[in-house]
């Protein structure tokens, strides 16, 4: 009898080791590599960070780590980009570029992210076209003489509507399968007449509300501020993991039990993420690392194919401006900081040395100078060797340097207007002119109303399209120089190049 109930004892631990060894085997590991605020290709600071072949490496290592691998990025690669202005068979390129190193990627998902708006509807639809990723966003839809619709490709010559939200299904090797749900809201920061912005949170709570029942793990894939952000995890507790994007520095939050995660921009930084999910207790774990992305990877040789198809065609019309491109001409050991938000808000120092290059430009013969914010379009800041392709990046419409006499009651209204434009393009990076108090002074000395003074423009300025009351018609612009091709004045990259080997 004893040896029966021994035997029975020992049937029934087998069966409980056996069981929990089964549990144990039916949890689910899934990996995310995140991006976000990519407008880069290749490496960039003189190949020392970024570059997207060698993300593609990092990709390929997780593939093998587990099959179960997504690739996706929070908004913001099809502008801005220096290739992206370049004309290749009479068109420009407008993000094409991207688009071609994605699929090469096999990217799984994007985010709409506010830059991708900078397209005109017709360069963003042939770039929707072109991806063979899936796109979502909750709050944005295409605005279509007002009615909104979702914004859509077309696949195979039919339609195929995007979506406010993703599914992901994963499989482990014993069958067991895991759905998880994506969602994703865009900030509302880039008004375009073909955008319908909705409410960022009022979307993203319709959207959780929708999926979650449908899917085991809901996760956010968005493009807002961190405050926002923020407000977000606030909102919806049980979301374990939001990817960001839109700030450009790396950061990891924590709200509840949502962690936020932003990677740096122009792949400088990765995030991986590597998720456990058990579906007895239904509990999501992940530990997340940031990686960087520097020329210690080797680029994936597939993927630098593409890449270096698209740069020959950067070092191609490059090269018709500039002869030596890729020569170091200034150390930031302070990163110049260029980066939208900024560059449209505050005086920083990359708007220091863009107006500064201006006055040099004239040998410091002019009174002040002054560039609209939405003329610097890099985004990014600039650190360590900078050379003559990070310029251009940075300006990349380029333009000339204008010499205007203007009198001192125009030139108080258009500096007005520029600081009221806080966050906007017209918003004005300025040198040697300051508000003091409730004046406008230059040299230590307030500005005249009946005063001549001679200021140096970008030439876009003058076109009166930010700053409506600045054109030639105005009669309180007495005199326009144009300078001639010969000129440093004639093209605004090339004086700042000058000015800065000048203080290198």
């Amino acid at each position: 009898m004893k040896s029966i109930k021994y035997f029975l004892i020992i049937a029934i631990a087998i069966v409980t080791v056996s069981c929990d060894s089964k549990k144990e085997t039916s949890k689910i590991n899934f990996n995310i590599l995140q991006l976000n605020d990519v407008y880069e290709i290749a490496p960039i600071q003189g190949g020392k960070f970024g570059g997207m072949a060698r993300v593609e490496t990092v990709h390929q290592e997780l593939l093998k780590e587990d099959k179960n691998t997504m690739l996706v990025l929070a908004g913001d690669f099809l502008n801005p980009s220096l290739i992206g202005t370049m004309k290749v068979n009479g068109s420009r390129v407008r993000g094409k570029q991207m688009v071609e190193v994605m699929n090469a990627m096999n990217f799984d998902l994007v985010a709409f992210g506010n830059h991708e708006f900078d397209l005109s509807y017709t360069n963003l639809q042939e770039r929707l076209n072109e991806s063979k990723f899936d796109w979502i966003s909750a709050n944005v839809l295409h605005n279509v003489d007002g009615k909104h619709e979702y914004f859509h490709k077309i696949v195979n010559g039919e339609k195929k509507s995007l979506k406010d939200s993703f599914i992901k299904e994963f499989k482990n090797e014993d069958g067991t399968t895991l759905k998880v749900g994506f969602i994703s809201v865009c900030i509302p920061s880039n008004p375009r007449s073909y955008v319908y912005y909705g409410d960022m949170y009022k979307e993203i709570e319709r959207s959780y509300n929708d999926i979650k029942d449908k899917v085991d793990v809901v996760i956010g894939l968005t493009h807002a501020s961190i405050t926002q952000d923020k407000k977000i995890a606030e909102m919806l507790p049980n979301v374990p993991l939001i990817m960001g994007g839109h700030e450009h520095t790396n950061s990891y939050d924590k709200v509840g039990e949502v962690i936020i995660t932003k990677a740096d921009a122009n792949a400088k930084t990765v995030y991986i993420h590597r998720f456990e999910y058990d579906p007895t207790t239904k509990k999501v774990e992940f530990k997340s690392e940031l990686k960087k992305i520097n020329d210690q990877i080797l680029p994936d040789e597939k993927v630098n194919v593409v890449v270096e198809k698209w740069q020959k065609v950067l070092n191609n019309k490059i090269q018709d401006i500039v002869p030596n491109p890729y020569e170091v001409i200034y150390k930031a050991t302070i990163p110049l900081d260029a980066r939208e938000t900024p560059i449209r808000t505050v005086q920083t120092n990359m708007g220091d040395i863009i107006t500064k290059a201006m006055s040099f430009a004239y040998d410091n013969k002019v009174d002040c100078a002054l560039v609209n914010g939405g003329s610097v379009r890099i985004d990014d800041e600039l650190e360590g060797d900078v050379n003559i392709v990070d310029i251009f990046r940075v300006l990349p419409y380029g333009g000339a340097i204008l010499k205007v006499d203007i009198k001192g009651s125009l030139l108080k209204e258009v500096l007005d207007y520029g600081l009221k434009s806080v966050g906007t393009g017209a918003y004005l990076q300025r040198y040697n002119v300051k508000k003091a108090g409730e004046e406008w002074v230059i040299n230590g000395k307030v500005i005249e109303d009946k005063k001549v003074y001679k200021v140096a423009f970008s030439d876009y300025l003058l076109r009166g399209l930010d700053i409506p009351m600045l054109s030639d018609k105005n009669p309180g612009v007495l005199n326009v120089y144009k300078p001639e091709s010969s000129e440093l004045s004639f093209d605004i990259r090339k004086a700042v190049i000058e000015f800065l080997k000048e203080n290198k």
